[in-house]
């Protein structure tokens, strides 16, 4: 037999690699006072690797983390996935029956917690089988059946670890954030994320160059816009402990960041933070939006203050995307085109494809897609719509249409669409509208009961800093703006909304109480 060289495809973890041997010096990592070059940060990942390894622990093994923002964290979600494994970042806002759940569904071994985290992790590991005896390792913290990490980690060689990668190895597990009820394992492989790290550095402009700031949790699939694709492309990383507008401008100035990513909520704080102009944020050539669509004033308002390299994104975490990339914010309203590698359509109750400007469901296709819903085949099943070449495309479950031009415009969730008197009427519409009155910072419209016309929309709002609203007046001057299908029931003041990760609402927790007691 003809002897041939490999069919030969580089992994994340190789690309690394190379980061620190080509280009060892360059600044990787910043968080609180560390600052680690790509040298230091590979070095400490294959550690953590090479550790696992000797446990045992690699291909097709799950890992999971209940961490906040940190170095640590940093450093031991990608030392999971060097060593092979699939990691499973949890959220720390969960219950600890929330986590003792997800981490029997992914079928964790190991679970690595930090002291911030160590009594919802002792809770939650009680109520765990399928965690290893040795599997658990604390940071920061001691306790009965945990391992300390800095021992655990104390003689880890730092080589390169031995593995080799398979483009359909599991390369995480992330559950989605609950809006719509019990969380579901997205398992996405080294392939979708290998699509992810090239095609948003490709979308994003980021050169080796870039400063990425990450402002929002590491266990979230959406602060990975600021880190695949920089360490794709071995950029520098600034991670954020904890946001406020004041220290996202102050790490802005002071890092000259070029890159960031942020949620409307986050915007929305920045843009009313009295000493915004007062900051040099002129390093700041491009800045992402994502997790819910942003408000027309308030995306004017981001392009005239902070950047006009306003990008907007619209995607889901199961790993479909659009862009709205600057130089197309004259379409307004719309959400972009998809980002490259990936086709989208829309289609009809039937499930036929409708034709431009016509609205139905959102469905993706692409690279990036997760594999399935972990655990979970049904569901999987449910979500796949096949086009005309039998192409497997997932459903958003997201309203929207698309223009003669292929531009998205989203018009609401399928889900919270509020079907009143036989007409479908979407709450995004009228948020758009009452959140542009002066004495509104946010607001967010629910369908909740009427005896009439089976669903109202009833708007709920927090004020903006300083001012006393006046309900009913808000109630009357949107009410003139609306179509009369469209009018508002009433309007109710909040002091917060209960928000996922991503700072997105959770309109479910908002409707419960109303629906529960007709």
């Amino acid at each position: 037999m003809m002897a041939q060289l490999d069919d030969t495809q580089v992994y994340l973890p190789e690309i690394w690699a190379s980061h620190a041997r080509f280009r060892g010096n360059h600044l990787a990592l910043v968080c609180g006072d560390d600052r680690l070059t790509w040298r230091e940060l590979n070095s400490a990942m294959n550690c953590i690797a090479n550790q696992l390894l000797e446990m045992g622990i690699g291909s097709g093994d799950k890992v999971a983390i209940l961490m906040n923002n940190s170095t640590e964290m940093f450093k031991i979600l990608f030392g999971i996935t060097k060593a092979g494994a699939c990691v499973v970042p949890i959220s720390t806002l969960l219950t600890d029956q929330q986590i003792a759940t997800l981490l029997t569904d992914s079928g964790a071994q190991v679970l690595f917690a930090s002291a911030d985290a160590s009594e919802l992790a002792q809770s939650a590991t009680a109520k765990v089988d399928s965690l290893r005896t040795d599997g658990k390792i604390g940071y920061g913290f001691e306790a009965t059946g945990w391992q300390d990490y800095r021992q655990w980690l104390k003689d880890a060689p730092d080589h390169e670890p031995r593995v080799r990668y398979d483009l359909g190895d599991e390369f995480n597990i992330i559950y989605s954030s609950g809006t719509t009820g019990e969380p579901k394992g997205i398992v996405q492989t080294h392939r979708a994320r290998q699509h992810w790290s090239y095609s948003n550095a490709l979308e994003l402009r980021f050169t080796h160059t870039s400063i990425a700031l990450a402002t929002t949790s590491l266990y979230s699939n959406g602060t990975w816009f600021m880190l695949l694709p920089p360490m794709f492309v071995g950029a520098t990383i600034v991670v954020m402990e904890k946001f406020s507008p004041r220290e996202w401008l102050s790490v802005v100035e002071r890092e000259r960041v070029t890159h960031s990513f942020m949620v409307p909520t986050q915007f929305v704080a920045t843009l009313e933070f009295p000493a915004l102009d007062d900051h040099d944020i002129s390093s700041l050539n491009q800045i992402l939006s994502a997790g819910s669509p942003l408000r027309p004033d308030t995306r004017d308002a981001i392009l005239q203050r902070i950047t006009p390299g306003l990008f907007e994104l619209y995607g889901f975490s199961e790993g479909f995307a659009t862009i709205c990339r600057p130089e197309q914010m004259d379409h307004k309203g719309s959400v972009g085109t998809p980002v490259v590698g990936f086709d989208l359509r829309i289609i009809d109750e039937e499930d036929n494809e409708v034709p431009p400007n016509q609205t139905g469901e959102i469905v993706g296709y692409g690279a990036g897609l997760m594999r399935e819903y972990h655990n979970k085949p049904e569901i999987t099943a449910a979500a796949i719509w096949r086009d005309e070449r039998n192409r497997t495309f997932l459903r958003s479950g997201d309203i929207g249409k698309v223009d003669e031009d292929g531009f998205l415009y989203i018009l609401d969730r399928k889900k919270d669409m509020i079907l009143s008197g036989g007409f479908n009427i979407f709450p995004k519409d009228i948020e758009t509208v009452v959140g542009q009155h002066p004495d509104v910072s946010e607001a967010t419209v629910i369908g909740i009961p009427h005896d009439k016309w089976g669903e109202t929309p009833l708007a709920l709002i927090i004020a903006a800093p300083g001012a006393t609203p006046d309900l009913d007046a808000i109630c009357e001057w949107s009410n003139s703006q609306l179509a009369k299908t469209q009018r508002i029931h009433t309007i109710e003041l909040r002091d917060e909304f209960p928000r996922n990760a991503l700072g997105k609402v959770i309109k479910r927790e908002l409707r419960t109480p109303y629906w529960s007691q007709s």
